[in-house]
């Protein structure tokens, strides 16, 4: 499938650190997809809310899913919303303290969410979902059954309406302070890895960690 540019909407734009925006969709794609965790952000009783929840990509579709229900996605319906997702890189150390700064990725969508109702669609958002947080967990586990799917609501929302913004690198100083010199500057980069997998306490004996499992715990987080 061919994916256009970013194009930036009014509330898209960035328009602080417009160095650091990124316009390539990949950016995009690469962020999301590094990401577990998103922020949701709804307005509930007129007051803004900001919940985590998991996601996952399908090309230029994002899925969420929560409890029938949550009160959250119901607030997520016929109405603007926006989704954030941050990566932490580093925490950059500079001479002075107001030019301290952390190297990011990070990317922020905007739109109306889709209920999704085709229980084809419906299964297949869930298995992105479970895809993304846990891979190769959709044809090892019990799918969803009719019961479980009635408590389950997933939502679509396009990626259309979205920023990227990448900050990288070592701290941007003032000449003086550079000449100056007097206080440590650089980055201390921040890595993410898994741990050795621990299994379930009432996990009948004989069972070995599934190659699915061992695959991503040898993988970077």
């Amino acid at each position: 499938m061919t994916r256009t540019p970013l194009s930036p909407t009014p509330r898209s734009t960035i328009k602080r650190g417009k160095n650091r925006a990124v316009a390539d969709r990949a950016a995009l794609d690469a962020v999301l997809d590094a990401g577990l965790i998103c922020h949701l952000s709804v307005v509930i009783d007129g007051a803004p809310v900001v919940l985590p929840t998991g996601y996952g990509r399908d090309g230029n579709t994002l899925y969420l899913h929560g409890s029938t229900g949550a009160l959250s996605l119901r607030s997520a319906l016929d109405t603007d919303i926006c989704v954030a997702v941050t990566l932490v890189d580093g925490i950059v150390y500079a001479r002075s303290v107001f030019h301290f700064s952390a190297n990011y990725r990070s990317a922020v969508v905007h739109g109306r969410a889709r209920l999704v109702e085709s229980e084809e669609e419906r299964l297949h958002g869930l298995e992105v979902l479970t895809e993304h947080l846990a891979p190769g967990s959709w044809q090892h586990a019990r799918l969803p059954d009719a019961k479980e799917l009635a408590k389950t609501q997933v939502l679509a929302l396009s990626l259309d309406e979205a920023a990227v913004k990448i900050r990288a690198g070592g701290p941007g100083d003032e000449p003086e302070d550079i000449e100056n010199d007097n206080a440590w500057a650089g980055v201390l980069p921040l890595r993410q890895n898994w741990q050795a997998p621990e299994p379930s306490d009432d996990l009948s004996p004989g069972w070995t960690v599934p190659q699915h499992v061992t695959d991503r715990y040898a993988s970077p987080a």
